[in-house]
């Protein structure tokens, strides 16, 4: 991986991509953001060596290198997922390619389901844990401690100062942002109601198919991580309805702009 790492780097430099502060990974629906940067360059991911191609047709693929509230920024506008038929090393690599491009600060947005049933979809919820039912680790391969501590330590996932930071920023701003623990799950099915209510008695206040296993990456190599779902649906078990894709793409667009305020605001604080 060293060896794929290296070369994947080498191209970007040549391409003209330096280093950044923070690194963002755009989910579901999310890339208004984008919007907000000024654009110094962009790559399809299959230019880049070495990185995988984003399969679902609403994650743009593309690796976006600028300025954002005057810090430089490396953004992927689409992200990997484990249900596209990668692994979960495939689906982190990216983290560790803007570890080496500099990075110290690892900002994360997801469309998630609201388990909890006093989470209504539209509003916003910071993760400040997360329940890992993607069934492997993107740690468990060998070699992996060449790249950091084998055995990561998870106490704090989400940093305690981004959250808090968070927090001020959505009081001041007027904007609904919940709290609470994110259960990550392969997919691409969604659940049954049985599903739904299990996630419920584990603690999971949102349940969505992303986001864990880059989480656990940015810890391994020690960045500080904040995390934020645009909660696009309501799983209720005894009141649960067939799922619409579309309406979901509409509802995390429509709770974009709060999560851009709350993004945008905070890496000013960095």
């Amino acid at each position: 991986m060293i060896r794929y790492i290296n070369q994947t780097i080498e191209y970007l430099r040549e391409k003209g991509i330096g280093e950044a502060d923070v690194g963002i990974i755009l989910g579901t629906g999310l890339g208004q953001i984008v919007d907000q940067i000024t654009i110094e360059k962009q790559i399809s991911y299959n230019h880049i060596p070495n990185f995988p191609t984003a399969t679902v047709e609403f994650h743009k693929g593309k690796l976006i290198y600028g300025s954002l509230a005057g810090k430089k920024v490396i953004v992927m506008q689409g992200r990997f997922h484990v249900y596209e038929g990668y692994s979960l090393r495939d689906v982190t690599y990216p983290v560790r390619i803007m570890e080496k491009l500099g990075i110290h600060t690892l900002l994360i947005s997801n469309a998630s389901g609201a388990i909890n049933l006093n989470f209504k979809k539209g509003d916003l919820m910071l993760l400040e844990d997360h329940i890992n039912l993607q069934g492997s680790s993107p740690l468990a391969f060998k070699g992996v401690e060449r790249l950091g501590e084998r055995f990561t330590d998870m106490s704090a996932p989400y940093d305690p100062g981004i959250i808090q930071t968070f927090e001020d920023l959505a009081k001041t701003n007027d904007i609904v942002l919940h709290k609470g623990v994110y259960a990550s799950v392969v997919g691409p099915q969604l659940e049954t109601r049985a599903e739904y209510r299990m996630l419920k008695a584990l603690g999971a206040d949102s349940v969505g198919m992303s986001t864990v296993p880059e989480v656990i990456v940015a810890n391994h190599l020690n960045l500080r991580v904040g995390a934020v779902s645009v909660l696009t649906d309501e799983c209720d078990p005894d009141n649960l309805e067939p799922i619409n894709i579309e309406e979901i793409i509409a509802m995390a667009a429509k709770a974009e702009p709060n999560m851009i305020t709350l993004f945008t605001e905070l890496i000013k604080t960095l």
